[in-house]
């Protein structure tokens, strides 16, 4: 079921449940009465992860607060995509945007990897969980994944299932076209792994290429900026193996 844009969406951490009223932050409060400029019984939509999506009326007991009580349910909660997305941080602006993408693209968690080469850092997982839900909110996404506390490369990989192949966009390959190496993966569970600004390191490409649950993909003859890559690579894993078939 697709989700209904003409009406505004929010995400919110209480549970959900019908005539059980929720208590709109003072962020919601200011957005909701004084930006969208809502009033008395007019509706909205609340999600928050876990009991899908509730149509909801505002109710404003005093003038400084707001409650939104569930009505009925208009989505049922889908289960999180089976598709995690590994990142080098970038800097602060295009991080933002990576993220957002990423949970558009249908990504299921998101993994912070620190690389040889990083370029950005991590400062706060709560703005970059903040972008993951605010990308939900516009796109009518259900199902929020989390940000994940950053790793480094090596120590990812130590611990990593090997029954999920991992694809990493490798701008030494020998190709331009990754389509012939995405039509040749048999595996179910999928992660795709994007390097920082100044590409992998040779020993981390060395690395990579020494395990058998690590597949090198190419994105195309130019080489794109870590955002872009992200973008192209999730598309393009998406349509040949991923939830747009």
């Amino acid at each position: 079921m697709r989700a209904n844009y003409r009406m505004q969406r929010l995400f919110v951490e209480a549970d959900l449940a019908v005539s059980e009223p929720i208590q709109a932050t003072a962020e919601q409060y200011n957005y909701l009465a004084n930006v969208l400029r809502l009033g008395e019984a007019d509706e909205v939509l609340l999600f928050n992860g876990r009991d899908g999506e509730w149509k909801a009326s505002l109710h404003f007991p005093t003038r400084k607060r707001l409650s939104m009580t569930p009505q009925e349910q208009t989505r049922p909660q889908p289960a999180l995509p089976d598709l995690v997305f590994l990142f080098a941080p970038l800097k602060v602006g295009r991080m933002d945007y990576l993220i957002q993408k990423a949970v558009e693209m249908g990504a299921g968690l998101l993994q912070p990897v620190i690389t040889q080469h990083v370029q950005g850092k991590i400062t706060s997982l709560e703005r970059l969980q903040a972008n993951a839900v605010e990308a939900a909110e516009q796109c009518g996404i259900l199902a929020v994944p989390t940000v994940a506390a950053p790793l480094r490369l090596k120590d990812l990989l130590e611990v990593w299932d090997h029954q999920r192949r991992i694809l990493f966009c490798d701008e030494d390959s020998a190709t331009n076209n990754p389509v012939d190496a995405l039509r040749a993966i048999k595996d179910t569970k999928i992660a795709l792994l994007v390097g920082p600004e100044g590409g992998f390191s040779e020993d981390e490409r060395g690395l990579l290429r020494a395990l058998d649950f690590v597949t090198p993909i190419p994105l195309g003859p130019r080489i794109l900026r870590a955002d872009t890559a992200a973008v192209a690579a999730l598309a393009v894993v998406q349509a040949m193996i991923g939830d747009w078939r």
